[in-house]
């Protein structure tokens, strides 16, 4: 299958790419930059703001993976209208199917991102196309970077009663891919393999970051923490992930193989050798996950 991933520079695109390649299919990844295409991925340039490039992108594709996102500050440009735009570019091209990336809790519609997921979610279901929607709940990754902007702060706030269902981006990127080769399956969610509470969240993570902070009890307040602390957020569906929060923040040694040369040099388009001032990183990403509590 020929299958065209929008935000292919972020988190879960950056491991979707490798997943889809793994198995056997050409990949066409769309970036607002001019890319060099290399082995079984095409570079293609394309603005889902703008929709300038986006027919050409959609063009002989049998499947659409859309995880482009404006995340929770870009007021849902490309959730929304760059949504809207891609539809429509995809029904012109008769493409059988498109995969949209969403979170898990999007019908509370506790925060003007989920709102914005959601009704994106909605355009999907009702584009006339084959549709699956993946709702993963929030990324190991964007939780430790979060706590990391936190950790400047003398003590980190905790709130016992708040939950979470940390899951690995490569295993959601995993699950995306078999979703792809296995055609239109409707909503479907994805979380990680336990839930924690963000006591055990955060003094895990301290420990793994060699950090001391005294953790001061807090009740996050507002409507986004409420429909959390209700398990909006969480979910029984299966599969699961099986990497769990401390397996994540203390990796086991990788075994050595014959080739470790090989394995352990990495190649000029893997993220390790991306620019960093890459345009799509500032566009498309963001996925809830834990923040400094504001009232709302």
């Amino acid at each position: 299958m020929r299958i065209l991933v929008t935000g292919a520079t972020g988190t879960l695109g950056s491991a979707l790419l490798p997943a889809l390649v793994k198995a056997g299919h050409q990949v066409r990844a769309l970036s607002r930059a001019k890319r060099e295409s290399r082995g079984n991925v095409e570079w293609v340039w394309g603005d889902l703001i703008s929709d300038a490039g986006i027919a050409d992108a959609v063009r002989g594709v049998d499947a659409v993976a859309h995880l482009a996102t404006s995340g929770r500050k870009g007021r849902g440009a490309v959730d929304v209208p760059g949504t809207r735009m891609l539809i429509a570019a995809a029904r012109e091209a008769q493409v059988p199917h498109l995969l949209f990336t969403s979170v898990v809790g999007t019908g509370s519609a506790a925060t003007a991102y989920l709102r914005y997921k959601r009704e994106a979610e909605s355009l999907v279901a009702g584009s006339g196309l084959g549709w699956t929607v993946l709702r993963a709940t929030p990324f190991h990754e964007w939780l430790d970077r979060r706590l990391g902007e936190l950790a400047s702060l003398p003590a980190l706030p905790v709130d016992r009663s708040v939950p979470w269902q940390p899951v690995h981006t490569g295993e959601v990127a995993a699950r995306a891919a078999e979703l792809l080769s296995g055609g239109p399956a409707g909503a479907v969610e994805f979380g990680g393999p336990q839930v924690l509470g963000t006591d055990e969240l955060v003094s895990t993570w301290l420990r793994a970051r060699n950090l001391r902070r005294p953790r001061l009890p807090v009740r996050f307040p507002g409507r986004r923490y409420a429909v959390q602390r209700a398990g909006q957020f969480l979910t029984d569906a299966l599969p699961k992930g099986r990497i769990t929060w401390h397996d994540y923040l203390f990796p086991p040694p990788p075994a050595l193989s014959d080739d470790f040369a090989s394995e352990h040099t990495a190649s000029p388009t893997s993220p390790a050798n991306q620019p960093e001032q890459d345009p799509d990183l500032h566009v498309y990403g963001g996925d809830e996950g834990y923040e400094r509590p504001t009232r709302s």
